[in-house]
């Protein structure tokens, strides 16, 4: 595989492969609607229960602080256990993983709509966690070897990208459909027959993808990133959800940092690391993974955000709020569309910048949220369009920059590395503004005292996008260092 050379702003821009397809092909075209099918699939799980979580507390009886569990349960799993099954898939095959990890997920759903009591759903929630754990970075790392680096690659990560993010917001709008019209039980069966789909289609059009020299799994840094991981998200849901004084949530975040100095440590001695910090020290792989993370925080939390406004400011209904974000969802595919353009006539860089600078310009126009809907619905629809934009030029240029100059066999480490940076993006953004917002209302829960704290929380997102730009524009200037593989 060629390396990326070097474009005019003096960032990489990928070059195909001499002989390899410059066009998407019939059979190009099969495997790139399999693996979007599958990844849209993942992503409307992220948040298709939260409008319907009330329905199923009362459906089946869970306590009102054991219901977070509903959401924390799949969150943990998700991101907890990405960058293993990731470094997995390098050594049994990405096309077994991806098959196994839909079967599991289908099942998980299946059980999911037919629970009959907590155990049963909680249980589901777990196993699906762990199958998208698996089926992601499978299937991000199937879709950057089936596709030669360069145009096409870009292309096919617009397309993901771009269906990734409108899944979690057609997540939103789609439960408050199916939980409205007919049950929340619906949430989960819609899965088993699209999980079935794929599962006949994706063995007769998708090739096995592994190194041909697999080697040892390192199990002690496996255990201690997991572990780590795990315990990094549970302390930020505890806190997010009790406080950041809480107990639980300082030992989960206490604990979470020891593991992953510890994995660190492991992964400096061990002779087959889980993560060869040879890759970690590639400056593409390390600052890409920190501005994907900033933009899942940003742009799913925003979510969270405005769904607080809508409904305890403006008085929306669920379904009425999740309808609302359809807005949100065109301007992620059209973002995803136009990404692989602009990085086709600049750079990955240049799309970063831009992309986090019409971010963060139209993330800061929602500081000017009121009480009127009308002047409000008439700010916040075209902001969160262009905000959706600016959001998936950056998610675009994330993963072509964080898995861009990597061989074929460090796939699978570096779409792993990339989807633990989304998975954890996504299981913190929405405590952290949580805790920012109880903070700033001081308990208050009047519409006025929640319009402040949802933006002195804009605030702060805003102020995170703007962060990232500023980082990229720092570290990803020159041509990241080239580690021999």
């Amino acid at each position: 595989m060629s390396r990326p050379g070097s474009g005019a702003s003096g960032t990489i821009r990928a070059v195909a492969p001499t002989g390899a397809p410059q066009r998407l092909t019939g059979r190009l075209r099969l495997v790139l609607a399999v693996l979007l099918v599958a990844q849209f699939m993942l992503a409307v799980d992220f948040s298709i229960l939260n409008v319907g979580l009330p329905a199923i507390g009362d459906g089946l009886g869970f306590s009102l602080a054991d219901l977070q569990w509903v959401s924390t349960a799949f969150a943990l799993c998700a991101a907890g256990f990405t960058l293993f099954f990731g470094r997995i898939g390098d050594l049994v095959g990405r096309k077994r993983i991806f098959l196994l990890g839909l079967g599991v997920l289908g099942l998980a759903s299946l059980a999911g709509g037919l629970a009959a009591g907590p155990g049963v759903l909680l249980v589901a929630r777990v196993a699906q966690g762990l199958a998208t754990a698996a089926v992601t970075p499978a299937g991000l790392s199937l879709l950057t070897t089936s596709f030669p680096e360069g145009p096409l690659r870009q292309k096919a990560l617009g397309l993901n990208g771009a269906l990734m993010s409108a899944g979690f917001t057609t997540g939103a709008i789609l439960g408050g459909v199916l939980t409205d019209l007919l049950s929340w039980r619906w949430a989960f069966f819609i899965n088993v027959p699209v999980a079935l789909a794929v599962l006949l289609i994706a063995p007769a059009v998708i090739n096995e993808s592994r190194p041909e020299d697999r080697p040892k799994l390192d199990l002690p840094g496996a255990l201690s990133v997991t572990l780590g991981l795990l315990g990094l998200v549970y302390g930020l849901t505890q806190a997010g959800e009790y406080g950041w004084t809480n107990p639980h949530a300082l030992t989960g975040l206490i604990a979470g940092v020891v593991l992953l100095a510890v994995f660190y440590t492991v992964e400096r001695k061990v002779a087959q690391p889980l993560v060869p910090l040879r890759v970690l020290r590639r400056r593409n792989v390390a600052w890409g993974n920190v501005l994907g993370l900033l933009a899942f925080v940003t742009e799913t939390s925003l979510v969270y955000l405005l769904t607080l406004y809508l409904q305890k400011t403006l008085g929306f209904s669920p379904l009425a709020a999740g309808i609302s974000f359809g807005v949100l969802g065109l301007g992620t595919v059209a973002g995803g569309m136009l990404a692989p353009k602009v990085i086709a006539r600049t750079s990955t860089l240049t799309t970063l910048v831009a992309g986090g600078l019409i971010q963060t310009v139209f993330t800061a126009a929602l500081l000017l949220l009121g009480t009127s809907t009308a002047a409000s619905m008439g700010l916040l629809l075209p902001a969160t369009f262009f905000g959706g934009v600016g959001n998936m030029l950056v998610i675009v240029g994330f993963m072509v920059t964080a898995t861009s100059g990597l061989p074929d066999h460090e796939q699978g480490l570096a779409t792993g590395l990339a989807t633990m940076s989304q998975q954890v993006g996504i299981a913190m953004g929405t405590p952290i503004m949580s805790a920012v917002v109880t903070a700033a209302t001081a308990g208050a829960v009047t519409a006025g005292a929640i319009l402040h704290g949802v933006t002195v929380a804009i605030a702060v997102n805003a102020a995170l996008v703007l962060l990232g730009v500023l980082l990229a524009a720092l570290f990803l200037r020159t041509k990241p260092r080239q580690a021999a593989d």
